[in-house]
């Protein structure tokens, strides 16, 4: 399969914003393991702007976009160095894709960014995918979340899959923090408003709360691929994923509804 998967800031990074190092060496070990299997693999990641947050001592996520600019500047340095170095551990290169708003928007871009994609692929390379959050104001508020952007490289690259790793297990019936009583949905075959509604708001560290996570849902189900909220904590789960075991909350794209 061709598998685009996607980490948020608050599974990457401790409260302080500083990189979870055990963490992120265990995803990269586990996601090698897949690569060796056969898989084809898209990484998208978050974490620049709080991880240069938490490098540069700030005490929170910044909120100004002069801030943002510079603490994106020196995160995306460190998340890549560290990727790079984890990866080739594994025998893996790395190739990094920083996208804009208007990259997307601008067809030709576009179709420049998937020729990218692809041929990185071709090349046995495993393609890092981040927002650009240091050219341009517009940007930082335009996509906004890399939920978003993950389910538009997963629709662009023609992905079989979009694995969203989260610091929560899928979708509940309400929000697991604060309702003892709140179950996890396990399948969803419809975004109907009722889903829609389940939607909580955004983390500390991340920008994409549950509702961008929806948003991504029905982008890649409209477009055939099914998407799977799980918990990044957990990386090891991906194995379970790949034998075809549920976990966390799968997203059915359109072409699977008639197989209810």
């Amino acid at each position: 399969m061709r598998i685009v998967v996607k980490i948020g800031t608050s599974t990457l990074a401790h409260p302080t914003g500083r990189l979870n190092i055990r963490l992120v060496e265990e995803l990269v070990k586990v996601l090698s393991d897949i690569r060796n299997a056969g898989h084809e693999l898209v990484l998208v990641s978050s974490g620049a702007i709080g991880m240069g947050a938490g490098k540069m001592m700030l005490k929170e996520k910044p909120s100004d976009i002069a801030t943002k600019q510079a603490a994106a500047a020196v995160g995306q340095c460190e998340l890549m160095y560290t990727y790079d170095k984890l990866f080739d551990e594994y025998r893996y290169m790395v190739g990094q894709i920083l996208v804009t708003a208007s990259d997307i928007e601008d067809e030709q871009k576009k179709q420049n960014i998937q020729n990218t994609i692809f041929k990185i692929l071709e090349c046995k390379v495993i393609p890092i995918v981040n927002e650009n959050d240091t050219v341009s104001t517009f940007e930082i508020n335009s996509i906004g979340d890399n939920d978003t952007l993950a389910a538009i490289v997963a629709v662009n690259c023609k992905a079989d899959l979009l694995i969203l790793l989260s610091d929560i297990e899928g979708l509940y019936t309400g929000d697991p923090h604060m309702d003892e009583s709140a179950k996890l949905i396990t399948s969803v075959y419809e975004i109907t408003p009722e889903i829609e509604a389940l939607a909580g708001g955004a983390g500390n560290l991340g920008t994409g709360g549950m509702a961008t996570k929806i948003g991504a849902a029905k982008l890649v189900c409209e477009n055939g691929i099914d998407m799977i909220i799980a918990n990044g904590s957990k990386p090891t789960l991906l194995y379970e994923l790949m034998r075809g075991c549920p976990v966390g909350t799968r997203f059915f794209a359109e072409k699977h509804y008639e197989h209810r």
